[in-house]
């Protein structure tokens, strides 16, 4: 990437976001709403009235940035299609960032911490949660950066020093750890501009190859194996 501006798209978690950043990795403008089912439906009106708005022309966007999650399958699935099809109809070039690093990006920046001591807690469906560690892990748990499985019931193993960031888990993690979340999730924009200009100066992805990262699946599709990353041993 050598210009331009930035169009971000996070549709991993409740709330869909896009967000519009220079070049250099600022942001410049967001938009959040709460998205349901409805991300087929909303996620381009947001685009065009952000772009409006902000007086930005498709032809002024340099790349696209999208969040991979963990997330569930709707959403992930809305957001990486509308992100590639704007990437190979614009001729741009597209990052995809893992929404869980770019929370925990924000949350370290937010309470003030090495974002390598955060571990992460996202919902899987109704009972099952998902936790994402920056730093290091036991050894044989899932290397750092990647997400486990926690089936209803299991509590995560934080190790001493950790400080643990749960979002979109309201009465189902620790207050403290929701305020956490509370402010990865306001800081999530700024967090995925700036991944995602670092990854595209960096080459980006090929886009007939990012894939995102499901948490639940839709009903109907059986769980080949008992895995966050089924969908990248899946492609």
């Amino acid at each position: 990437m050598t210009g331009g501006r930035v169009l971000a798209i996070d549709t991993s978690g409740t709330s869909a976001l896009v967000a519009l950043g220079d070049a250099d990795g600022t942001l410049l403008t967001e938009r959040r709403w709460p998205a349901g089912y409805r991300h087929g439906e909303e996620l381009l009106t947001h685009v065009d009235e952000m772009l409006t708005a902000s007086g930005t022309a498709l032809a002024d966007l340099g790349g696209i940035v999208v969040g991979t999650g963990p997330g569930a399958f709707t959403g992930l699935r809305v957001g990486l299609a509308t992100a590639k099809a704007l990437a190979r109809g614009l001729n741009i070039p597209i990052a995809g960032v893992p929404s869980s690093e770019a929370l925990l990006r924000a949350a370290s920046l937010a309470g003030a911490f090495e974002v390598t001591r955060a571990v992460l807690l996202l919902p899987a469906g109704p009972s099952d949660r998902v936790v994402v560690a920056a730093g290091q892990v036991p050894a044989g748990e899932a290397p750092a950066g990647e997400a486990r499985l926690l089936r209803g019931g299991e509590e995560p193993e934080i190790e001493a020093g950790a400080v643990l960031v749960a979002v979109d888990l309201p009465d189902r993690a620790p207050a403290a750890a929701l305020a956490l979340g509370a402010q990865a999730e306001s800081g999530l924009s700024a967090a995925l501009v700036r991944l995602g200009v670092e990854k595209l100066a960096a080459g980006g992805d090929d886009v007939a190859r990012l894939v995102p990262e499901y948490v639940s699946l839709p009903r109907g599709v059986p769980v080949l194996k008992g895995e966050v990353r089924w969908s990248r041993d899946h492609r």
